[in-house]
């Protein structure tokens, strides 16, 4: 049996947690379960989300490089340099890494689409940040900033359902 000690919300006291089945430590004393298969897909009010992979380059790439405004001014993200302008080749291999770091179960990021179109990418990374077993932040394209609040909202229902994380830190939202 694994105990995994980790401390609740701010201002909460620190819990213990008894685990009988097999945990994986991902990143310092963040533990995913070994028989936790992230979602392949999920459907929201007017979108659905997809695990990203490199097949996906081209159509994300645009979708970024048409956002960087808009996330800028998403509250949740830092000022400053970030999001930076990527070229189609640097954007490929942050692609093949979060395809990697799903397939390991190290961090989780989902393209948001609607019909037919890239409407912007989920991320979910277990972590160690004080207090959190998870961090959760999105960005949605500029083009289509209604939709930010529409699955801000049901990605933080989802992620309370159906993931294994208890605490998940999100990035604030407007």
């Amino acid at each position: 049996m694994l105990t995994v000690t980790a401390a609740g919300r701010a201002g909460a006291c620190p819990r213990t947690v008894a685990r009988s089945e097999p945990y994986t430590r991902v990143m310092g004393d963040v533990f995913v379960p070994d028989a936790f298969e992230a979602p392949n897909s999920f459907a929201g009010p007017g979108f659905r989300l997809e695990p990203l992979g490199p097949e996906h380059n081209e159509r994300d790439h645009e979708a970024w490089m048409s956002s960087i405004s808009h996330i800028r001014s998403t509250p949740g993200f830092p000022n400053g340099s970030w999001p930076t302008p990527m070229s189609l080749e640097r954007n490929r291999r942050d692609l093949v890494r979060h395809a990697r770091d799903f397939e390991m179960r190290r961090g989780f990021t989902y393209t948001i689409l609607d019909d037919r179109d890239v409407i912007g990418c989920v991320y979910i990374y277990p972590s160690a940040r004080a207090g959190h077993d998870a961090e959760v932040s999105s960005w949605v394209r500029e083009s289509r900033a209604e939709m930010d609040a529409v699955v801000w909202a049901a990605v933080t229902e989802w992620i309370g359902s159906s993931w294994p994380f208890s605490h998940p830190y999100y990035a604030e939202r407007r």
